[in-house]
């Protein structure tokens, strides 16, 4: 029976990175920085043997480790940014792709939330392939 409820589990990172929207026309096509929020959010209909989705301090280590290879960088400059906009919306994707791939086993969606401002944020959400 698939009732469609799911555990769901959540962590926050941080980072600090300028970026430029080349493609963009107004003020965020001149060089910028951000200091990002992302919120990490999994689901799984099912618990580990511990009664977990994914240690927090785990899922929190992982999103770190994925965001540390943005923090005080110019995204611009990266391999991942240099063929499409460093957006917060291609921020989240790529998140969601680096850790989709260490939580392949533990978690059925993942959802990056990724905030430019306090305000303003993009998110990015998907299954993630067993």
């Amino acid at each position: 029976m698939n009732t469609g409820c799911r555990y769901e589990v959540y962590a926050e990172v941080y980072f600090s990175s300028a970026h430029r929207l080349t493609e963009y026309r107004g003020k965020c096509e001149n060089l910028h920085g951000h200091n990002w929020r992302v919120g990490v959010a999994v689901r799984s209909r099912r618990l580990n043997r511990e009664g977990m989705v994914v240690d927090f301090l785990e899922l929190k280590s992982l999103a770190s480790g994925v965001v540390g290879g943005l923090d005080h960088r110019y995204l611009n400059d990266l391999p991942a940014f240099r063929t499409q906009q460093p957006t917060a919306e291609h921020i989240a994707r790529y998140i969601f792709r680096r850790l989709a791939a260490a939580l392949r086993d533990r978690c059925e969606e993942m959802e990056i939330t990724v905030w430019e401002t306090p305000i303003q944020y993009a998110k990015y959400t998907g299954r993630v392939r067993r």
